[in-house]
């Protein structure tokens, strides 16, 4: 049970940090689009991540710098699209939260699901900082628990499920505030700046 615990305070701690991915994931639980997809996806990403690190993959990731420079490269271009994306929706400010109208709840149809999915599958796994955060750091950590280094990774992977539904779904909360235009300029805007920290991030290595 310790390690258990231990486990999903440390997933948190990795988690909470807005980024590329979470940035993602809030905007389409804004949207109400594909929300349950979305946030499955980065959930079993991150799962299986944490497994691999649990599994002593670890130091196949360091011994391969060459795979993570063309990741990082190819992570950079998707984030610095997306945030170009999120920058011209800030400056066209036509985007309104119509699913907000009429006390609707559920997900909306908006864009296809494959855009989306590969979007989310391409900010998760295209980033080498989750490679570094879920395989290395943590498959790094669990090892020191020994025989319970899998409670601990278990702990890990429930903290990815709770964020990332907690933060789909728990985005409908600023729906009153989001059914306005600007307010949704302001947000775009947020994203586009965080996309380019994290690009930048990404090209200084």
């Amino acid at each position: 049970m310790l390690a258990l615990l231990a486990g999903l305070g440390f997933g948190l701690s990795l988690i909470v940090a807005i980024g590329a991915q979470n940035a993602f994931v809030l905007r389409q639980g804004l949207r109400r689009e594909h929300v349950g997809v979305v946030a499955a996806v980065c959930a079993a990403s991150d799962v299986a991540l944490y497994a691999a690190g649990a599994a002593g993959f670890g130091p196949l990731v360091e011994r391969w710098p060459d795979a993570v420079v063309v990741v990082r490269w190819l992570g950079a271009a998707v984030v610095i699209a997306y945030g170009a994306m999120a920058a011209w929706r800030a400056i066209k400010g036509d985007t309104t939260l119509a699913a907000a109208e009429d006390g609707a709840l559920g997900d909306r149809p908006g864009r296809r699901l494959k855009p989306v999915v590969l979007t989310a599958l391409a900010l998760t796994w295209l980033n080498p900082h989750v490679y570094l955060d879920t395989v290395v750091l943590q498959g790094s950590v669990a090892a020191t628990y020994g025989d319970t280094r899998w409670w601990f990774t278990a702990g890990a992977m429930v903290s990815s499920v709770a964020w990332f539904a907690a933060l789909g779904y728990g985005a409908r909360l600023l729906a009153p505030v989001l059914r306005r235009p600007n307010a949704w300029r302001v947000l775009d805007g947020v994203i586009a700046l965080i996309m380019l920290a994290v690009a930048i991030s990404l090209l200084v290595g």
